[in-house]
């Protein structure tokens, strides 16, 4: 199996993790980081898409199918947080993956092209739009990009409980990573402009027959992502609800969360 993310991390953190796992279980599991970031290739760094992170599960597979200890018509895919929608993505256009497992899925075009809950209103996408359009002729002046601010502050007593939560992670020695985008480093501006027209999700029933399996918090913010691709999907699929389990909660196990024997089962059962 391959195990991609979650968005703005490395192979180092989550993926890492739930991969050792796996490979603890008898899998042969893959962590990689995506293209752009961390220690895979790529100039500018800390750039990403939907297309060229969906490519990169691909060529997950095509890594693993290349290995002789891997049977190759026995590949499945994990994708943790913002790489869940591109997990989903590549299963429906990639036939060699039989069975896929997103854990606290994030739709990235959706939240980037619509705002948290689909709050935002088209003079706010516009005026986004117009911004980074314009963007494009700066950067192409100055011949590199200009970054977002850097996530590395902790958030005020205010905030929303979900990017404490975060902060909790990235920017402690709980899950900090130096080569991370979340842990003091940024994506570039204009990195959403190729998600905000390009719907990740658009194909997800031609994952059927192929199983999907869709694991969420309980108490996660994002909950609904899982919740509306769940009913988007065909059969066989499983919506699987951590009781108790924020957002967070499912990229390490420091609350014993993660429902890695689920996991395990579920590709047991369907990578036959």
């Amino acid at each position: 199996m391959a195990v991609g993310g979650p968005f703005g991390a490395v192979k180092e953190q989550s993926s890492g993790l739930y991969a050792q796992t796996m490979a603890e279980r008898g899998f042969a599991a893959l962590a990689f980081d995506a293209s752009y970031t961390g220690e895979s290739g790529g100039e500018p760094r800390n750039v990403a898409s939907p297309d060229i992170n969906t490519e990169d599960f691909s060529a997950a597979v095509d890594y693993l199918g290349l290995n002789p200890a891997v049977d190759r018509e026995r590949i499945g895919i994990i994708g943790i947080c913002g790489w869940g929608g591109m997990a989903l993505n590549a299963t429906a256009v990639d036939k060699r993956i039989k069975a896929v497992v997103t854990s606290t899925m994030y739709d990235m075009t959706r939240v980037m092209s619509k705002g948290y809950n689909d709050s935002m209103t088209l003079e706010q996408r516009t005026q986004a739009l117009e911004q980074m359009s314009r963007q494009r002729w700066v950067d192409a002046e100055k011949g590199s990009p200009a970054y977002q601010p850097a996530y590395n502050s902790q958030p005020a007593g205010d905030a929303p409980q979900f990017m404490k939560d975060y902060y909790d992670y990235y920017g402690t020695p709980r899950g900090y990573h130096k080569r991370a985008v979340n842990s003091g480093n940024a994506w570039t501006q204009t990195t959403p402009l190729s998600f905000m027209n390009m719907p990740l999700l658009t194909y997800i029933k031609e994952i059927s027959p192929r199983p999907v399996l869709f694991i969420h918090g309980e108490n996660a913010h994002s909950r609904y992502f899982s919740e509306t691709a769940y009913a988007a999907a065909a059969e066989p699929k499983e919506l699987l609800i951590v009781k108790g389990a924020s957002h967070v909660d499912l990229y390490d196990n420091k609350a014993g969360k993660i429902p890695y024997g689920r996991i395990a089962d579920f590709f047991s059962k369907h990578l036959k």
